[in-house]
């Protein structure tokens, strides 16, 4: 029961992480991010980008021309996988 959990876990996550990297991609074209495709894109990632950018922007790096709210963010989506993977481990 647990190895499925996690597999689920780790699935999900990796989904996640392609679409945060689709989101990145987007943004290096102009323009590109406006169809719906973009739309869902950002629907999909902003709950998770928008409040590291936030932080982002109120620590001594913010403002800066390079954004490193996508890669911060995926950073710690690997921290909660992992924290999630070994609660079901320890549960079950």
């Amino acid at each position: 029961m647990s190895d499925l959990l996690t597999q689920a876990i780790d699935k999900f996550f990796y989904i996640l992480y392609l679409i945060i990297l689709f989101r990145i991609l987007l943004s290096w074209f102009p323009g590109a991010g406006r169809g719906p495709i973009g739309a869902l894109v950002r629907s999909i990632t902003d709950p998770i980008l928008v409040p590291v950018q936030i932080m982002v922007d109120k620590s001594p790096i913010g403002g800066t021309m390079v954004g490193f709210s996508a890669v911060i963010a995926l950073f710690m989506m690997n921290v909660v996988e992992v924290i999630l993977c070994d609660i079901v481990i320890a549960i079950f």
